[in-house]
């Protein structure tokens, strides 16, 4: 994924995270934060701090857009963002470059992200995640790296790439002078490795 340079960036393999939260996501993360900063993480916490605060500096789609916009300068590598379903804050961060947002609700879901997908912004809903998925949700998300875990599919990390690096050059006017045909930036060989394992059959 292109990012801005930034020598100075904060790593994963660093244990260094960005998270923010509004009001409604506040509880989730503080559990959230709490549970890694006990095992060594190091963490800037934006955003709300309690259910009870009424700032509107910190309103969903406020604290977003500062999350995507450290992301977008290379502060951070990844980050945690919260609100009440998860969608609002999401949505705020991804109008900023180089970010990819995602929310999630499942440690299935968490682990993808990063794997399939290359998220660096993800999100969680308080009102659908509860504090020890939300636990379970950010170790697997942090815990695992873009196109680990599938050595059975031949070439997942370049499949997904391709994805990845195609949407990060996306310029949407281009797109839509080229009559919405999407360029291809390299090709890379299909396989069609889910029919092929028996992990997928019934």
């Amino acid at each position: 994924m292109k990012i801005v340079e930034n020598s100075n960036m904060k790593l994963i393999k660093d244990k260094k995270l960005l998270v923010g939260a509004d009001n409604s996501g506040s509880t989730l993360k503080n559990a959230i934060v709490a549970h890694l900063r006990k095992k060594g993480w190091e963490i800037e916490d934006i955003g709300a701090m309690s259910p009870e605060e009424n700032n509107p500096d910190n309103m969903f789609h406020r604290v977003g857009l500062r999350i995507g916009a450290k992301i977008a300068e290379g502060e951070y590598e990844r980050a945690l963002a919260f609100c009440g379903t998860g969608m609002g804050i999401h949505i705020a961060a991804s109008k900023c470059p180089h970010v990819h947002a995602a929310v999630v609700e499942s440690v299935p879901a968490g682990l993808r992200a990063i794997t399939g997908n290359n998220v660096n912004v993800l999100a969680m809903g308080a009102f659908y995640v509860s504090p020890q998925m939300g636990i379970e949700i950010a170790e697997a998300y942090l815990g695992n790296d873009f196109g680990s875990g599938y050595e059975w599919w031949n070439n997942f990390y370049e499949f997904h790439k391709l994805a990845v690096d195609e949407m990060e050059a996306f310029d949407y006017e281009a797109f839509k002078a080229s009559g919405f045909k999407q360029e291809h930036l390299y090709e890379v060989e299909l396989l069609d490795e889910m029919n092929n394992n028996p992990a997928f059959k019934a």
